[in-house]
């Protein structure tokens, strides 16, 4: 539910078991985080993009990696197997994983939008 209060700014309204399940997707998406940055080189940190009125189809999640030739040498299956595990490991199950789960590097954002993440993701 989205409630405007002025002309270009709008407050999302966020119901309790939206707030639960955000809880339980940030711990879970922690977990692989920390995971993959013992296991996978140059990995960096990872972070999701969800609308709740679609959950969870519409979750998001984007892994960054610091440069293109170690995001190149990564097992993309294996990265989303990882996270797919850890979020099935708290009820919740991915559609479509190779959808859903995208890689990007720090390189290509400082490239591309002079390291400003806020752009690259719109």
């Amino acid at each position: 539910m989205v409630v405007l209060i002025a002309p270009f700014i709008e407050v999302i309204k966020v119901r309790k078991t939206d707030k639960k399940i955000e809880k339980s997707l940030r711990e879970a998406l922690t977990e692989a985080c920390e995971t993959a940055l013992e296991r996978y080189e140059g990995f960096q940190w990872l972070t999701h993009f969800v609308s709740y009125d679609d959950f969870p189809a519409s979750l998001s999640i984007v892994c960054v990696y610091d440069t293109n030739a170690h995001l190149a040498k990564t097992n993309n299956e294996s990265m989303r197997a990882l996270i797919k595990e850890k979020l099935a490991s708290i009820g919740i199950k991915m559609k479509d994983c190779r959808q859903q789960v995208r890689f990007d590097t720090e390189e290509d954002c400082d490239n591309d939008n002079d390291g400003r993440w806020n752009e690259r993701f719109r």
